[in-house]
């Protein structure tokens, strides 16, 4: 199964988007293709299944919704490029801490062709620059298969981000690709990852489409 499909959905409420990624990871057979969703989310705090309470600090107007992914709480919002990655890995005969390996090198070598000297952390999913967190990690597995992904902060708006300890550090700052001469657009940046993802993931058929196929 070397084919995959990329999604492009633009901007997005985060609830209808993790609905559909449940019901496709729920339903899909061993025939069905990898995909990778490219999405940009509605403001919204997302607390991973082991949160803690107390990591949100001042949540205010902004909704927060208990996800069944790995991690603390992110904050996700426009201007940040989302990558839901529903990948068999049991097909791949990949564990989950490889494809974690792979998302976050993926990101650092993106970032690497703007001279931006990105890093992943042994201890703390993610990818950094300066001490400084640009992209957060968080999946799940069901069924031998990925769900969830990444975020990686574009050109947004990172206040929200102080209202929270985000994934669970206090005091730990968050940065953007437009701050560091990176990629200025959440479109960019996926047409970068998707072809940096598609070659560390060995796909050699790529199907692009708009939307869902049922919209």
């Amino acid at each position: 199964m070397d084919k995959l499909i990329i999604r492009q959905l633009g901007l997005r409420d985060y609830l209808p988007i993790w609905q559909k990624m449940q019901d496709y990871t729920q339903t899909r057979t061993p025939q069905d293709l990898d995909e990778i969703w490219w999405v940009e989310h509605n403001p919204v705090f997302t607390q991973g299944q082991a949160g803690k309470a107390e990591h949100l600090l001042m949540p205010g107007e902004i909704p927060v919704v208990k996800a069944d992914r790995g991690g603390q709480v992110t904050y996700h919002g426009p201007g940040q490029l989302v990558g839901y990655t529903l990948i068999d890995i049991r097909r791949k005969n990949m564990g989950v801490r490889q494809l974690v390996s792979i998302l976050e090198n993926s990101i650092a070598n993106i970032l690497k062709q703007f001279k931006i000297d990105a890093y992943p952390k042994k201890d703390a999913p993610g990818v950094y620059v300066n001490e400084e967190k640009i992209a957060s990690l968080g999946l799940r597995i069901r069924r031998g298969c990925s769900f969830h992904g990444l975020a990686l902060n574009i050109n947004m708006d990172l206040a929200p981000f102080q209202r929270i300890n985000p994934c669970g550090y206090q005091g730990l700052k968050m940065t953007q690709s437009s701050l560091l001469g990176g990629p200025q657009t959440v479109t960019q940046a996926s047409q970068l990852l998707g072809r940096e993802l598609i070659a560390q993931l060995g796909y050699q058929q790529i199907e692009e489409k708009i939307g869902f196929d049922n919209e």
